[in-house]
């Protein structure tokens, strides 16, 4: 191996070290921008009291993911970026079995953390490559490939396709 390729490998790795919290930590790094996502309830990380509280650039910051499917909300198919719910509950160290979803107006779902797998459940806070603003449902969006499967596409799943999420409870 190159000395360059040691030295790409070692700065990919203490990126991650750095965005990760450490195995046993409990502290998340504080949000620098304003705070879009406070997760709270059975997590084991946290940055805020009891909370895991996220900035855009902290979710940026986690493994994104594209899916690209249409909706019973928009007009034709949409790409949306964003954390697969998965990947940001094991980033909280996360262990109950629902999600309380809130949005900005009060409304509340509870998603079964059965749905937080690889392919399901996006946490979107990007649209055709641009960020979600309220107007669009932003700035973050519960989205499911909808196009992907039909079992997706049920008033159940569509129920919990909450939009201007801005909390969510980890619930045993």
């Amino acid at each position: 191996m190159t000395s360059r390729a040691c030295r790409r490998t070692f700065l990919a790795g203490l990126t991650l070290a750095c965005l990760a919290p450490a195995a046993g930590a409990d502290h998340l790094r504080d949000p620098e921008g304003p705070v879009i996502l406070t997760v709270s309830g059975a997590i084991a990380h946290h940055n805020a009291g009891d909370e895991a509280r996220f900035d855009l650039d902290m979710l940026r910051a986690l493994d994104a993911r594209e899916v690209t499917t249409s909706t019973i909300w928009t007009e034709g198919a949409i790409r949306f970026t964003g954390v697969s719910l998965d990947v940001l509950l094991a980033h909280v160290g996360a262990s109950g079995s629902t999600v309380a979803a809130r949005a900005i107006n009060d409304y509340t779902v509870e998603i079964p953390a059965s749905d937080a797998t690889p392919e399901g459940a996006l946490l979107a806070y990007g649209m055709n490559g641009a960020p979600m603003s309220r107007r669009d449902k932003g700035p973050l969006w519960v989205i499911y490939p909808f196009d992907a499967s039909v079992d997706y596409r049920s008033e159940v799943i569509y129920s919990r396709s909450i939009w201007q999420l801005d909390r969510m409870e980890i619930r045993e």
